[in-house]
């Protein structure tokens, strides 16, 4: 499967909340990180406990994609997140870095 097509899945399956399909996406040693910031969550189970927390505090949270670039092997994602139909949209941009063929690292440039 193609980077894209990985970033593609995960984003898809966020959308779904589909919690089960979304974790497979990431390497069991996934980092989260704002940019240029040390991590603020680091290993599959906890990223797993944050995405159940956010599905369910956030039952029609979802990404609109607005554009995508893939250098090498990074996806750099610009996103508008929706977190429900009253709340105001924010955007982010999230670089995914990889390990073999799973995202091992997302770093968040939130506006």
């Amino acid at each position: 499967m193609s980077r894209q097509a990985v970033v593609q899945g995960q984003l898809d399956a966020y959308n779904a909340q589909d919690l089960e399909t979304f974790v497979t996406f990431f390497d069991d040693a996934i980092t989260i990180s704002d940019l240029n910031a040390a991590p603020n969550l680091t290993g599959l189970e906890a990223y797993r406990l944050r995405h159940e927390g956010l599905f369910a505090q956030f039952p029609q949270n979802r990404a609109e994609l607005l554009s995508r670039i893939v250098v090498g092997d990074t996806v750099i994602d610009h996103e508008r997140v929706f977190r429900s139909p009253e709340a105001t949209p924010f955007e982010v941009a999230a670089i995914y870095s990889f390990a073999g063929d799973k995202i091992a690292r997302v770093d968040f440039v939130k506006a």
